[in-house]
């Protein structure tokens, strides 16, 4: 069910992603120039653009989108960070899609997905979504069917 939720809204939303929003704020060349002044000064950290998917309404936005992560770190690491920074219920789901088209293993460090999926700007971008499940809504028991 969930994996329906994510495909759905990929689906439905390629022209409304993440890397438009960041991207409308700042040059290529300004963006560019500055992943490169964090690689000189940081050459083991891996910058991020975190933001929320456009038409989430049960999350709250994160108060920064940069983020400067380790390489060593793990998807699913930085998925408890993201959780823990947003304070959400542990009734509701939450998704790390990369480049508003792909849902990557828990496993893969951050330096892996910089790899394969880091931007021409030198950004890696990730947009988090959620959805409730596990049967629950406001501190109810409630059934799902």
């Amino acid at each position: 069910m969930e994996l329906n939720f994510i495909t759905t809204l990929i689906k439905h939303d390629v022209n409304h992603n993440v890397k438009q929003c960041f991207k409308s704020k700042k040059s290529f060349v300004c963006r560019k120039e500055e992943v490169m002044a964090i690689k000189s000064k940081f050459p083991t950290k891996i910058p991020l653009i975190v933001e929320r998917y456009h038409k989430e309404r049960n999350l709250p936005t994160l108060d920064k989108s940069k983020f400067l992560v380790p390489e060593d770190i793990t998807m699913s690491q930085f998925l408890v960070i993201i959780r823990n920074r947003i304070r959400i219920k542990p009734n509701q789901a939450l998704y790390l899609i990369i480049n508003n088209r792909s849902m990557l293993s828990m496993s893969l460090t951050m330096a892996q997905a910089y790899e394969h999926y880091g931007d021409e700007d030198g950004f890696l971008y990730i947009t988090y979504a959620s959805q409730e499940v596990f049967g629950y809504k406001d501190g109810k028991i409630g059934y799902l069917l």
